[in-house]
């Protein structure tokens, strides 16, 4: 089984993305959902599950969930469904080569995306989840540059999703 990188991951539906939240939560922190609903502050899992198997989680709830599992698909696809792009504050810290290999690699496979749905063997779903990312590491990268000058302080660890 191979592992998923997880910065390239983009849902496609509200539900695809509690769901993501979900698997993300188990591989990253070994969290199952009884563990996640304990960590919100439910009474019981039962409700999640609920709220997971028919994609409707009362917003007041989406930080709560999305601080339990470690990572942001319920925005993410929040803002991608209302046609706007969300990336992660760039700090202005120097970029390594490997931050530069994943976003050239990001962009290849975007291409190839491409390439597929043009050529009908891919859905437009997957592939508009494709570019978004792409765009959103694009993104980072010039906000990351234009802060280079003055950079921020990196507090905390560092977010691997």
């Amino acid at each position: 089984m191979t592992r998923r990188n997880w910065k390239t991951v983009r849902p496609t539906s509200l539900r695809h993305a509690m769901e993501l939240c979900k698997e993300h939560a188990l591989a990253k922190a070994n969290l199952s959902v009884e563990r996640i609903a304990e960590r919100m502050g439910l009474a019981d899992q039962w409700t999640l599950y609920k709220w997971i198997s028919s994609g409707r989680m009362p917003a007041v709830m989406i930080p709560a969930f999305e601080a339990a599992c470690g990572c942001h698909y319920v925005t993410q696809w929040i803002a991608a469904s209302a046609g706007k792009l969300a990336i992660d504050i760039p700090t202005g810290r120097s970029c390594e080569a490997t931050d530069i290999q994943g976003l050239q690699h990001l962009l290849h496979a975007t291409t190839g995306a491409l390439m597929a749905f043009y050529a009908g063997s891919a859905d437009a779903a997957g592939t508009l989840a494709q570019i978004r990312a792409a765009m959103e590491g694009l993104g980072w990268h010039h906000g990351n540059v234009a802060q280079h000058d003055q950079p921020q302080l990196e507090l905390g660890e560092p977010d691997d999703e």
